[in-house]
């Protein structure tokens, strides 16, 4: 039999749906899976294959998913300096917001989505907050085409204080991104309202209302500090998730993140709008701001994803570091083993996917033969609790294989860093921080 362009993914640990097949297989055929399946794989299978992929002591599960992120943040990693939330965002990062060009713009999501993919991520949601002009997003969306990962744009305004739009402005340029993206597959665009004290509830309300058209989500910082909560109370009375249902803005396509500072009756709130809730523990734990209530979230029926945030406040993309960070935090807050489960977690990063035939072909592999992770008596805590981003060996998005055995094929990675170093070199001289 000839070979064809059949992928064939042997020997590994295989996340189906009815758990870990151990070993398992699958085939990936043009963009999709076309079959998962337990044991050794059919010898016709085999021999028809084109590319065979994967090993005995691999995970293999769907690519992961990064809920929350600023690309243009990879620029001004490590420059948080024990800053609490606003002051870091008035002293470093809106003054290097202010001087980043279209260039700058491009090579630093392209630096942001390398760190995705060489962490497993498939799908990335980058709140863009640099809207000058339609060229700065158009660069993100131009390297996110390069590196080959899922993007869902969530295009970021305000318009009220700092860097102020008009209304009609901010209703426009999310229109045109709508119809600029509609039928695309890889990149999708989101109503990104940076934060309910920020933005007016006439603007909030007409976006989101928008991107309902467009059967787009809302995607908005809430209560990521305490700050932030009694600014709200102070102007409306009401608590930030209370006051944002008044408005009609929570519902299943809503997405809001960080959620640290919430009380009961707002979870309750979250939980029958079925609003999702993105985790973003190690931001928040190095801005100090606290740790979100994600056990009582998830005791609720509250939809969870987890986020890294970007690179200034986390300082890194590692989803596994998220993983584990997520569920220490919470059991270390409530002092329970029991609270949260490595599964539950896992649920989070994959956004609840498995590997079925018809499926998209976003899969993942995942080395545990390391010595954090040996012997492997439970491969969703390895997974979990043990290893880290430079585990991940293999990225395949949409059928593309991005990345084989740690190789990146997509671009030059040596040459992307030393063009990153030079560009945030002048941008921080730029923006007065050099």
């Amino acid at each position: 039999m000839n070979r064809t362009d059949l992928t064939l993914i042997r020997g590994g640990a295989v996340l189906a749906d009815d758990g870990w097949l151990t070993p398992g297989y699958l085939t990936v055929r043009g963009e999709t899976i076309e079959q998962v399946g337990s044991g050794s794989p059919p010898q016709e299978l085999e021999r028809e294959a084109g590319h065979v992929l994967g090993g005995a002591r691999h995970a293999v599960l769907p690519g992961l998913v990064n809920g929350h992120t600023h690309f243009s943040q990879t620029f001004m990693r490590g420059l948080a300096a024990g800053r609490p939330l606003l002051a870091w965002l008035n002293e470093v990062i809106w003054p290097m917001q202010e001087t980043m060009t279209v260039d700058d713009m491009h090579l630093a999501a392209l630096l942001g989505l390398l760190e995705n993919l060489l962490s497993g991520a498939t799908t990335v949601v980058d709140h863009h907050k640099i809207c000058a002009t339609s060229d700065h997003t158009r660069a993100v969306c131009s390297a996110a085409e390069t590196v080959g990962l899922r993007l869902v744009l969530a295009r970021g305004w305000t318009d009220r204080g700092v860097n102020a739009e008009g209304p009609e402005a901010i209703l426009d340029d999310l229109e045109q991104l709508f119809e600029r993206t509609r039928g695309s597959r890889d990149v999708k665009i989101a109503n990104g309202p940076l934060t309910p004290w920020r933005c007016s509830p006439e603007t909030l309300q007409q976006t989101h209302a928008l991107a309902t058209r467009y059967a787009a989500p809302t995607h908005i910082h809430v209560s990521e500090t305490e700050i932030e909560v009694q600014k709200t109370l102070d102007e409306t009375g009401l608590r930030p998730v209370i006051w944002l249902d008044q408005l009609d803005l929570l519902g299943e396509s809503t997405q809001v993140v960080h959620g640290v500072w919430i009380e009961a009756g707002e979870i309750e709130r979250l939980a029958e709008r079925d609003a999702l809730v993105v985790h973003c523990p190690v931001s928040n734990a190095v801005l100090g701001s606290g740790i979100a209530p994600v056990a009582s979230l998830s005791k609720a029926g509250v939809r969870l994803r987890l986020g890294t945030d970007g690179p200034a406040s986390n300082d890194s993309q590692d989803l596994f570091e998220t993983m584990k960070s997520s569920l220490c935090l919470a059991r270390a807050i409530s002092r329970d083993p029991m609270d949260l489960s490595p599964s539950e977690v896992l649920s989070w990063a994959t956004d609840g996917r498995v590997l079925q035939a018809g499926a998209d072909a976003d899969v993942i592999l995942v080395n545990l033969d390391s010595p954090r992770a040996v012997p492997v008596n439970d491969t969703t805590s390895a997974l979990v609790l043990s290893a880290c981003a430079s585990d991940v060996e293999t990225v395949i998005v949409g059928g593309r294989i991005l990345m084989e055995d740690r190789y990146v094929k997509v671009l030059d990675q040596g040459a992307l860093l030393d063009e990153c170093r030079k560009a945030a070199t002048a941008l921080k001289l730029r923006a007065g921080l050099g």
